[in-house]
């Protein structure tokens, strides 16, 4: 939950702060941190098609995700 509230707020340097992204559009559950920072190294590694077929076959509309953990809905 900090990781999300970090990148909403610009706080968490990379791609989501260069770019303004605020939307939690997909993520995953992981039993240990360690395998979850795999699985984000090799999807980072992944085309920008393979990455948005991802994203749409789990939330075709592009809803933001976050709201669904307690977040309050972006201005």
């Amino acid at each position: 939950m900090g990781r999300i509230s970090r990148h909403r707020n610009g706080t968490l340097p990379g791609f989501t702060r260069k770019y303004g992204v605020k939307s939690l559009v997909w993520f995953e559950a992981h039993a240990t941190m360690e395998s979850a920072i795999i699985r984000e190294k090799r999807i980072k590694k992944w085309n920008r098609a393979w990455k948005l077929e991802l994203i749409e076959t789990t939330n075709a509309s592009w809803r933001d995700l976050a709201e669904d953990l307690g977040f309050g809905p972006l201005a």
